[in-house]
């Protein structure tokens, strides 16, 4: 059962109307408290635009602050919440599955006599080109292995978690429409949903450039090459979607030219799934007779799983999808834990039930690409301290990426050791955000720093500063403790919190 924070009202205006340094001398050093309050005019002044700070104790009694009631665009740290809310409906163990499905049987030939489909429910890890998830040629290898060599008819889609409609959130705008970080997002999730062309010149001027590899394999077939091999070394080359959602590739690359690469996103995420199920079907030996007619099963037969691959355990893609800031990922974890159209108000309520009454947040979406997501520091940092302290979640800090790895890798660099800090960072054009957890040798803290204003990049630069400030001496998290937690602030009764 959650614990659930109660806060008073008076609490929480004086809370809010406290001064960066009144709240920092409640509970840390004055040295510490004037370097904060320097770092933060000196944050207002290169990058002007709304900041919100809460640095909290790892049990959410807050030590100083700036505008932390102040609701603002998270970006991707509202991967966070997602994050949180899925593990705690699916659990760490659960696996996404994609299935060969059929309602039928197989006739003494190999031919699969009735009706078949692939059933899939966004595994966003499917078809990576690392391949370091499921692998379609995997499922058409154990569907060969259970005797199938012939299908016959048109390929049905089902899921198991909703619709099957691949779309681009309504809810991202315009702005980001066509960008390879942005695509459809659904149950049909096929190498991130982007796909993308090889090409090498010809011998010959005039010629067509050829496809020699494309992602994932059976791509080829749905790009027209009008391109035209010239003289010389350059590359002039422009990719169009086309009406019924396949490509055509224009333009001229030189004879003398390297291997060109194209890629884009697949709004018609069906159609590549087809080609690239019928690659996958060719290269494990089984005729697929797209043409053909399926035969009507039998009124006794059942639907039965033919084949199935998985995806790694949920907590392994929840780290790959927080180490990458992957948006898509971030999506697809929001719909395995709710496949409804209302999953992002639950993913809000989950939020509120964690941090209790005063909490301040509203998510349109799972990966905090939307510019519609408002969250308060305060929230966020609250989040952060209180969801460990659930049944079953007290890992939860490791699913984020720590300094050293992913969108953290260059962080902290020479100053901090690697493991001090597990964190996720925010970017978008007009946003820089960073949460998460910092170990010290007395303690655990909980970061949340937002920046929403035309200077994102210098405003990332100062919230790195806030962290490496913070955590000066810093210790590994896997060898923090909390024995310490009073010197960082006492319980939390006496920060007017109670369980």
């Amino acid at each position: 059962m959650m614990r659930r924070a109660w806060w008073t009202p008076a609490f929480l205006a004086a809370l809010g109307a406290l001064s960066p340094r009144s709240a920092a001398a409640q509970a840390i050093s004055a040295d510490l408290a004037r370097s904060l309050d320097d770092w933060y005019a000196r944050s207002q002044r290169v990058a002007p635009g709304q900041w919100g700070v809460a640095v909290a104790t790892s049990t959410g009694r807050v030590l100083w602050s700036a505008n932390p009631q102040t609701q603002l665009v998270p970006a991707s740290t509202a991967k966070i919440f997602t994050t949180g809310f899925a593990r705690s409906i699916v659990g760490a163990d659960a696996r996404i599955a994609t299935r060969v499905v059929g309602r039928g049987h197989l006739d003494s030939t190999g031919v699969w006599v009735g009706a078949w489909g692939l059933e899939l429910n966004g595994d966003p890890t499917l078809e990576r080109t690392v391949r370091s998830g499921p692998m379609l040629r995997d499922l058409a290898k154990r569907l060969k292995e259970a005797g199938v060599r012939e299908l016959r008819g048109p390929m049905d889609l089902t899921s198991t978690t909703g619709s099957t409609d691949t779309r681009i959130p309504a809810v991202w705008g315009e702005r980001y429409v066509g960008q390879l970080y942005a695509p459809p997002v659904g149950a049909v999730t096929l190498h991130e949903n982007r796909v993308g062309w090889s090409l090498k010149p010809a011998g010959a001027i005039g010629a067509p450039p050829t496809v020699v590899y494309a992602i994932p394999a059976g791509a080829e077939a749905l790009v027209k090459v009008t391109a035209r091999t010239v003289p010389g070394s350059g590359q002039k080359l422009t990719l169009v979607t086309l009406p019924d959602g396949t490509w055509e590739l224009s333009g001229t690359i030189g004879v003398g030219s390297r291997i060109a690469g194209v890629s884009t996103i697949a709004e018609r995420a069906d159609l590549v799934l087809r080609e690239a199920w019928g690659a996958a079907l060719s290269r494990a030996g089984i005729r697929w007779d797209r043409n053909g007619k399926a035969s009507r099963p039998g009124i006794l037969e059942r639907a039965s799983v033919l084949a199935e691959v998985n995806s790694a355990p949920f907590d392994s893609l929840a780290m790959m999808v927080n180490r990458r800031s992957l948006n898509i990922g971030a999506e697809a974890l929001l719909r395995w834990a709710d496949g409804s159209s209302n999953a992002a108000e639950r993913l809000t309520r989950h939020v509120e039930e964690i941090v209790g009454a005063g909490a301040a947040v509203k998510l349109v979406d799972g990966s905090g690409l939307s510019p519609l997501d408002r969250v308060s520091p305060l929230t966020q940092a609250l989040y952060l301290a209180r969801l460990p302290r659930v049944h079953g979640l007290e890992s939860f800090p490791t699913l984020l990426p720590a300094n050293g790895h992913g969108t953290l890798r260059h962080f902290g660099r020479g100053v901090l050791p690697v493991g001090v800090m597990r964190a996720k960072t925010g970017t978008l054009d007009s946003v820089s955000a960073l949460a998460g957890y910092l170990g010290r040798r007395d303690g655990v803290l909980v970061i949340s720093t937002i920046y929403n204003g035309p200077r994102s990049r210098t405003a990332k630069r100062q919230q790195w500063n806030l962290f490496r400030l913070l955590g000066a001496g810093g210790v590994d998290l896997a060898t923090a403790t909390e024995e310490s937690e009073t010197q960082l602030g006492g319980d939390e009764e006496a920060g007017g919190v109670r369980h």
